[in-house]
């Protein structure tokens, strides 16, 4: 009895000192999930500035790259006026990770999705210079989720309009109304599309048996036939002026034609230089001062002629202008014109004159 006493004594003293021992190892846990200090490595403060916190709180993590590197320690107001610098952020980073942060490095709010909780993202800068303890992270601002989900409502209700559009539009077409509506609904449109589609079905039926132009220039064997001597005429025709036949043939192939076009040339050269040198009438009348002048003086003496014949000064000008002097003219002619009459009808009373004076 006194055995069996002291076994049961020992028992229940293993189980009081396992649940001591599970105790004790679940207090480790909870302090380690909880903790922002570690045992196993030494930690350095640093530190870093937002216009808000974006959901950081203390105790979550902070990863370089994604690589976990300490916890969040404090979250706090800064006092600071400036807006972007209006949250302090103080992290404990392990001192292992300290030497893989240059200077340059900045932080930023980060999440692994939209349900999960944020995290405190450093990304690694290319400096050599590392930061030191109590350094400050330079934030980098992005867009806060929140705003992320106000865009995201907003590009709903967009597409909830749009979508609302497009259901009236789908009603109008289910009830006829509109073009589309016509097309769809509307029974003279779609006998009229059958009309059509016989007529191109009957079409292509007179084509297919050769009647028609257009049946007769795929199935007629006779136009394919002059196409064919057609085309060899031109073969023909080519074939010759490569030869140099023919006048066409000579102007590609003789010689002597294109020295003579080279002459021509020349000589047409010629002339536009003697033109541009002065030489002959026409480079006179093209280059010398004194013909200008003589042709000016000329061209005004012509002007200030026409301008007194047109004022009735002169002879031409009386012409011109005196009415009765263009009467006395006419009159004059028409008395002319009765003495010739006249004198064709009788020519000896004329000579009976003549006679007579001498």
């Amino acid at each position: 009895m006194a055995l069996n006493a002291k076994n049961q004594s020992w028992a229940q003293l293993r189980v009081g000192l396992t649940a001591l021992f599970a105790l004790a190892m679940l207090g480790v846990l909870i302090f380690f999930m909880t903790s922002n200090k570690s045992f196993f490595s030494d930690q350095t403060k640093l530190y870093t500035y937002f216009v808000s916190s974006g959901g950081i709180s203390a105790g979550q993590p902070v990863r370089l790259n994604g690589i976990l590197a300490g916890k969040v320690d404090k979250v706090e107001l800064s006092g600071d006026l400036r807006p972007e610098r209006t949250v302090r952020i103080t992290m404990l980073v392990d001192d292992k990770m300290l030497t893989e942060i240059p200077v340059d490095s900045t932080a930023q709010v980060g999440s692994e999705n939209l349900l999960s909780g944020r995290y405190l993202a450093l990304l690694r800068g290319q400096s050599k210079t590392l930061v030191a303890a109590g350094a400050e992270i330079k934030s980098k601002v992005q867009p806060e989720i929140d705003d992320m989900k106000t865009q995201g409502l907003q590009m709903l209700e967009s597409a909830n309009s749009i979508l609302a559009k497009v259901e009236g539009i789908v009603k109008q077409v289910e009830v006829g109304q509109g073009t589309i509506g016509k097309l769809l609904v509307d029974e003279t449109i779609y006998n009229k599309a059958l009309s059509i589609t016989a007529e191109i079905d009957r079409l292509t039926k007179a084509i297919n048996t050769g009647n028609g132009l257009v049946g007769k220039l795929i199935y007629d064997e006779t136009l394919y036939t002059d196409v064919r001597k057609t085309l060899a005429r031109v073969d023909t025709m080519v074939a010759d002026v490569q030869d140099g036949k023919g006048t066409a043939g000579k102007l590609l192939k003789d010689p002597a034609v294109y020295d003579e076009a080279r002459s021509a040339i020349a000589e047409v050269r010629k002339t536009i230089e003697a033109l541009n040198a002065g030489k002959g009438t026409a480079g006179k009348l093209l280059r010398s001062d004194e013909l200008h002048n003589q042709l000016a003086t000329s061209m005004k003496k012509l002007d200030v002629t026409i301008d007194k014949i047109n004022s009735g000064q002169g002879t031409l000008g009386q012409l011109l202008v005196n009415g009765s002097l263009y009467d006395n003219l006419n009159g004059t002619a028409r008395e002319m014109q009765g003495l010739m009459k006249d004198f064709r009808a009788n020519p000896k009373k004329f000579l009976r004159i003549k006679l007579a004076l001498f």
